[in-house]
């Protein structure tokens, strides 16, 4: 049996375990995974572009387990009553193939990318950083300013989009955090004036330019999360020419990150090596460092883990047969002989008991 994740029961996995607390957990896996980075199979998203948007296929592996992930990028969505990015995905054993897993990643993602850009500032922000500019008011910033709160002790968030009502749907849902102060800001150097950190998780696919040279100062971190795609950025890319700029995957970031606006010779760090301390991260209090962030399928790995470990702890989801149960598994055909047969085969004492359930094991 595979076991079925639902949007509703992530939702009830976040009730549970409280949102700070969920995204402590996948932080901390993130970074485990991360520090794991050469134990890994690591390839670049396979993209499918359109006129509309992208849709993607993500996979990831170590030597146990094999994940992927589906996710699509349409900034029109919302006018039809869609989100922009949609995603699921799933989990197997890589010694049988077998699919532990399969779970809704909409809103899994927005919490994985959250956490992970949190886990980059760590490693890269000046210590002590409290305000943070938030420049695009979507779907994925309630995720970031709750990230940055909780786990980095953000207690300022200067918010900005084209679209004021994304401001002011981010300041309503945010309105009841304790500790942490909303300000709608009129424009987007406003925002970013005196911002330690400086977030950009725009949506529109194309090559704009959200920061200029003159926004920024001495000592910010720019978490860079919108670019995600060839010919979309965010950066003037004097911004990048004057920063020490940081990155998942450097072959996938090259083609779809900010630095995509760079010569292939221009030097980035791939964010693992400074967390395992092969790489030095802020050079001084002075120094800009960009996190060009595009969102790479080790990090879904990682969430995929932790959603299966959690949700088996807490009995959530449910099992459906996603593959055949049969008393000969040489005879697929009878599945179709004997409808019942499969059904019948799964209850059979001592089935599968080759394949006992995964455990899944951090050391975090």
């Amino acid at each position: 049996m595979t076991l079925l994740l639902t949007t509703p029961d992530v939702a009830a996995l976040v009730e549970r375990r409280t949102l700070p607390g969920l995204l402590k957990r996948l932080e901390q896996a993130i970074h485990a995974d991360f520090l794991r980075w050469p134990e890994f199979d690591k390839s670049a998203r396979l993209a499918t572009h359109s006129p509309d948007g992208v849709i993607e296929l993500m996979p990831a592996a170590d030597h146990a387990l094999y994940s992927f992930k589906y996710v699509n990028g349409h900034p029109k969505n919302p006018r039809c009553g869609l989100p922009t990015v949609m995603a699921f995905g799933a989990l197997a054993e890589v010694a049988t193939g077998r699919p532990l897993l399969v779970s809704e990643l909409t809103l899994a993602t927005a919490l994985r990318t959250a956490a992970t850009s949190v886990m980059a500032a760590r490693a890269l922000a000046r210590p002590g950083a409290r305000s943070m500019a938030l420049i695009g008011n979507g779907a994925q910033s309630e995720f970031q300013a709750l990230a940055f709160h909780h786990l980095l002790g953000i207690a300022e968030i200067r918010a900005y989009d084209i679209d004021p009502a994304a401001t002011r749907k981010l300041a309503g849902n945010l309105a009841a955090t304790p500790g942490l102060a909303v300000i709608a800001a009129d424009s987007i150097t406003e925002a970013v004036r005196g911002a330690d950190i400086v977030t950009t998780v725009t949506a529109d696919k194309t090559r704009a330019t959200i920061l200029t040279p003159g926004m920024i100062e001495p000592g910010m971190h720019l978490n860079a999360v919108g670019g995600d795609c060839p010919g979309k950025t965010e950066l003037h890319p004097a911004i990048l020419a004057a920063a020490s700029v940081f990155v998942e995957f450097e072959p996938q970031s090259r083609i779809e990150g900010d630095i995509q606006q760079m010569d292939a010779a221009f030097p980035v760090t791939e964010l693992w090596r400074v967390l395992r301390g092969q790489a030095a991260g802020r050079a001084s209090d002075a120094g800009i460092t960009v996190f060009d962030s595009v969102g790479f399928a080790m990090e879904d790995f990682s969430v995929l883990r932790v959603l299966y470990e959690e949700v088996t702890a807490l009995g959530l989801g449910r099992d459906v047969a996603l593959i055949p149960a049969l008393p000969d598994p040489r005879n697929l055909y009878s599945i179709l002989l004997a409808p019942g047969a499969a059904d019948s085969a799964r209850h059979r004492p001592g089935h599968a008991t080759c394949c006992p359930r995964v455990q899944v094991e951090f050391s975090t």
